[in-house]
């Protein structure tokens, strides 16, 4: 996460929260003014009035990134009422650090978390990020492969190893199998 301060009208991503599980209609909205905006998407089976359909549906509810400025977005929130349920997501504040800041995601990370993310591979795996905080890991770099050029950490989920791309604090998704020869340490 940057811990830079904010540049006044530079574009950045942030990841929201929004309440109610309307990052779908959110979407939508941010669509409609031509804001970039990503919500990791999976397919998932879903119980419909039809019956059970596989459907595409947001891999982690109440999560949209948009990329915009901050100043943009709190314009939006507090002018228009479609906008009231997008929520800032703050850095945590442990004792004795600096007071919360609203989070921002570096543009070459978020390229590398939606590189993964919009793949809809069914082996990926999202975490919650608290599943495994403190748990160090090697920093890699995929050489070959779907996911050549994505850069991960190597963590241990459930006794298995798995290159996890991660946005910190905020979200992560585990690549299921990466052959160690397409693996380099950075």
């Amino acid at each position: 996460m940057m811990n830079t301060p904010p540049v006044i009208g530079h574009l950045e991503w942030f990841p929201m929260r929004v309440t109610y599980h309307r990052e779908l209609k959110m979407k939508r909205f941010l669509d409609e003014l031509g804001i970039e905006n990503f919500i990791p998407m999976h397919y998932e089976i879903v119980n419909t009035r039809e019956g059970r359909k596989r459907m595409l549906v947001p891999a982690i509810h109440n999560l949209i990134f948009v990329r915009s400025t901050q100043e943009k977005i709190t314009e939006l929130k507090m002018t228009r009422k479609e906008f009231e349920p997008l929520r800032y997501m703050m850095s945590i504040s442990r004792h004795g650090e600096a007071p919360k800041t609203i989070l921002r995601v570096p543009d070459k990370e978020m390229e590398n978390f939606m590189r993964v993310a919009s793949t809809q591979d069914e082996s990926l795996q999202y975490l919650d990020y608290q599943d495994f905080i403190g748990k160090e890991g090697k920093r890699v770099k995929i050489n070959e492969g779907t996911f050549a050029g994505v850069e991960g950490v190597i963590k241990r989920i459930k006794k298995n190893k798995h290159v996890v791309v991660q946005i910190e604090g905020v979200a992560a998704i585990a690549i299921a199998f990466v052959p160690s020869k397409y693996l380099s340490i950075i």
